[in-house]
């Protein structure tokens, strides 16, 4: 015969401490920007909530803005551990030495670069009709 147990009684719930509101952050529109300091030859990229506060940033630091366009912060954490992938080191900051290849990335992953520090290359194809 089997010789089971019955355990009565009642599981106490434990409660956890889950931010709802962190995560929902994630997802807010505003601005990703990159700005660029010719004196240290670094890029920054970021988020910031509304052009008030990107102004704000820009005139702390003494940056010049490269580029910016609507986004999430979301996007930003995606950047950040993409570039981490390929080798790309920052600072806690955001901060990162400006190379060619930095910038090339920062394009094909759809980041605002702007024209000024990074040209892309225009293919023209040209058909000939004979």
């Amino acid at each position: 015969m089997n010789n089971r147990k019955i355990i009565k009684g009642h599981k106490a719930l434990i409660s956890s401490s889950f931010n709802v509101h962190n995560s929902s952050d994630k997802f807010k529109d505003g601005i990703i920007y990159t700005f660029y300091s010719d004196e240290f030859n670094l890029l920054k990229v970021g988020f910031a909530e509304n052009d008030k506060a990107l102004e704000n940033k820009l005139s702390v630091k003494g940056f010049i803005l490269l580029d910016k366009k609507k986004g999430t912060k979301k996007e930003l954490f995606l950047l950040t551990n993409t570039l981490k992938e390929l080798g790309i080191t920052n600072s806690d900051r955001l901060y990162f030495k400006h190379s060619i290849s930095l910038m090339r990335h920062l394009s094909t992953l759809g980041w605002p670069v702007g024209r000024s520090l990074y040209k892309q290359r225009m293919i023209k194809k040209e058909l000939i009709c004979a």
